[in-house]
């Protein structure tokens, strides 16, 4: 539903506040020189979803559009929701609906006092039996793939060589030309090393800026900001500028993720640096072992003023969360903003850990390392929890050897993986998914139709929120209906 657009009066009676600008000038004696160009008003609001329909316990995220009276999408618009009747269906701030019981209620999105809306139908009635998911190879051939993402509202697929390599994959199709190579730049013969992070900024359409995260030669972390060339399908590798750089003790547990957080900031995961913790994990004081908070719009970086450690003495204030290991991927629920990390252990126990939007998305958590590796005590029976944010869901290394972290599901494609983080294991190649509920886990699940076969280093998500998974053999899989 669009909100009504305003009757048309004849100009004698109601001049418009444009002209009455513009006779002020006049009488003002402005020539036009410092005339102030006022930003055309919204007059409609226009909410899709993916489906109207859906059954008690189930969620579907909603979108909402700007536009003025010629019906051009207006741009940088926040939203504030609202559910008619909150006991059929709820509404969170970034448009995500959940279904509470039987009914019909019409979800509103608000701004600039200009409403739309849609009516969400819940049904109670149990959910009938989930279509088959299954495993769609698009990309095969690659050299050893690290990850894959898409700028927003974007179609292509970008995937990362361990080498230094983005590929492209554009209309189904391989591109035969690198979008950026990075080889020369990227130390990548140790098994952890390479290129291992890429993240479109959000305004990538117009700004065409992206940010890469590789080890360099001499072992560093470094991250960079990079922008596309004239060509759309190729980055200007002459454009680098250095973001940060994190020197470490050794060649394991980089991290690697980067990534803009629902707040526009960019997240940025270490790991502790080596084999050998030395109290990394657990520190405060250096970059390594944590996910880290910074600023990109101003280059290089600018610390956001409510990080948790600003002002703290001897603290580094671009530390978000700690007491990490090497996350391994992590990722923001595009529905609800909720934080996912995947912490590669160290001997005996790999773990997901979680942090609400509601709880500030991890702000200032320690994960424990290396006091514990997963719910058990490191360095001996007994040790002090205090403070310490255990994981959701851990398994042995009876059931594999390193953890590869995903998403949560958000695509349009299959409904009834709404809600579903998905993760996998890098040597077993199984994949397994759950669902969080007020904190906690209500469901888990093993895929066995989503075995690639091959050693799984990552997941991926489309602009359109589907999800893929990438192996060291050089293949990319969609997850599919089947």
């Amino acid at each position: 539903m669009t909100h009504p657009r305003r009757s048309r009066r004849p100009m004698l009676l109601a001049p418009s506040p444009v002209l009455i600008l513009s006779l002020l000038s006049v009488a003002c004696g402005d020539d036009g020189g410092g005339a102030i160009q006022e930003p055309e008003p919204v007059t409609s609001v226009r909410v899709a979803a993916p489906t109207t329909e859906i059954q008690v316990g189930q969620t579907v995220q909603l979108t909402a559009t700007a536009h003025d009276a010629n019906g051009t999408l207006l741009e940088g618009k926040s939203f504030e929701w609202s559910s008619g009747i909150g006991t059929v269906a709820s509404v969170s701030p970034t448009g995500l609906v959940t279904a509470l019981e039987k009914g019909q209620s019409e979800i509103r999105a608000t701004t600039e006092g200009v409403t739309g809306s849609l009516v969400i139908t819940v049904d109670p009635a149990r959910p009938p039996d989930p279509v088959a998911v299954t495993l769609q190879e698009i990309a095969s051939g690659l050299d050893f793939p690290t990850y894959l993402t898409s700028p927003p509202q974007d179609d292509r697929l970008f995937v990362l060589e361990k080498e230094g390599a983005i590929k492209l994959i554009k209309g189904g199709v391989v591109l035969g030309d690198p979008f950026l190579d990075l080889t020369s730049k990227v130390g990548s013969r140790a098994g952890e090393q390479g290129l291992l992070g890429l993240a479109f900024f959000p305004d990538y359409a117009t700004t065409g800026r992206f940010i890469v995260h590789y080890t360099d030669p001499q072992g560093a972390s470094r991250i960079s900001l990079f922008r596309v060339s004239a060509d759309p399908d190729r980055a200007d590798p002459a454009s680098e500028s250095e973001v940060l750089v994190v020197s470490r003790p050794g060649t394991a547990h980089n991290g690697g993720q980067v990534i803009f957080g629902p707040d526009g900031m960019l997240y940025i995961g270490l790991g502790d640096g080596d084999d050998n913790d030395g109290g990394r994990g657990q520190s405060v004081e250096d970059l390594l072992g944590s996910i880290l908070r910074i600023d990109v719009s101003v280059p290089p970086y600018t610390v956001p003023a409510d990080n948790p450690f600003v002002g703290i003495s001897g603290a580094r204030p671009e530390v978000w969360s700690y007491g990490l290991r090497n996350p391994w991927r992590f990722s923001f629920d595009r529905g609800t903003s909720d934080l996912y990390i995947a912490d590669v252990g160290e001997s005996r126990w790999e773990e997901v850990d979680y942090a609400s939007a509601a709880q500030g998305m991890g702000r200032g958590v320690n994960y424990g390392w290396s006091v514990m590796e997963g719910t058990f005590c490191f360095r001996g029976e007994t040790c002090d929890r205090t403070g310490l944010a255990l994981p959701v869901v851990e398994y042995g290394r009876s059931e594999g050897c390193s953890i590869s972290g995903g998403y949560v599901y958000r695509g349009a494609a299959i409904p009834f993986l709404q809600g579903q983080y998905f993760y996998a294991d890098y040597c077993a190649g199984w994949v397994r998914s759950l669902r969080m509920e007020n904190g906690g886990v209500v469901e888990q699940k093993e895929w066995p139709e989503l075995e690639s076969g091959g050693l799984v280093t990552s997941f991926g998500e489309d602009a359109s929120g589907e999800l893929y998974i990438v192996t060291q053999q050089g293949s990319v899989f969609m997850i599919v209906p089947q």
